[in-house]
């Protein structure tokens, strides 16, 4: 399936309608289903965390159309989070949680196609983490 950023932007802008900081309602879920990974996230506040990885996914759904800022920021992400303690299997939780945390959000107005949309792009960008991960590692 290709990228349908129409569907990405619309999804994030029907959650952001009723949940402003959409990455909140995600953190709840991610705590709740795999509460291993929450010690990796006492560095900063709860809402810092949030308006970070918010600003990183709307700045990813921004560059759909530029593979090299992808590339570049999106392995550098990887590469950075290998020395948080995040190890390669917690990326399709995150992929996961977040699909789940928008499906919520989004209520009837979620469609099969808006799943699809955001599991095409989340697969994208977990192959640029991991391969910015496996360069970390040496």
């Amino acid at each position: 399936m290709s990228l349908q950023p129409e569907l990405l932007r619309q999804s994030i802008a029907i959650a952001a309608e009723r949940e402003p900081v959409i990455t909140k309602r995600f953190y709840a879920i991610f705590f709740e289903r795999y509460p291993q990974v929450r010690p990796l996230f006492s560095r900063n506040a709860p809402e810092t965390q949030q308006e970070m990885l918010q600003a990183t996914i709307l700045a990813a759904l921004d560059h759909l159309d530029d593979p090299d800022w992808l590339t570049t920021n999106v392995k550098a992400l990887g590469r950075q989070h290998v020395a948080y303690g995040v190890t390669d299997e917690m990326y399709p939780w995150v992929g996961e949680c977040l699909i789940a945390a928008l499906a919520e959000l989004c209520g009837d107005e979620w469609t099969p196609e808006h799943e699809a949309s955001w599991a095409a792009v989340y697969g994208v960008l977990t192959d640029l983490a991991l391969a910015g991960a496996a360069e970390a590692r040496g």
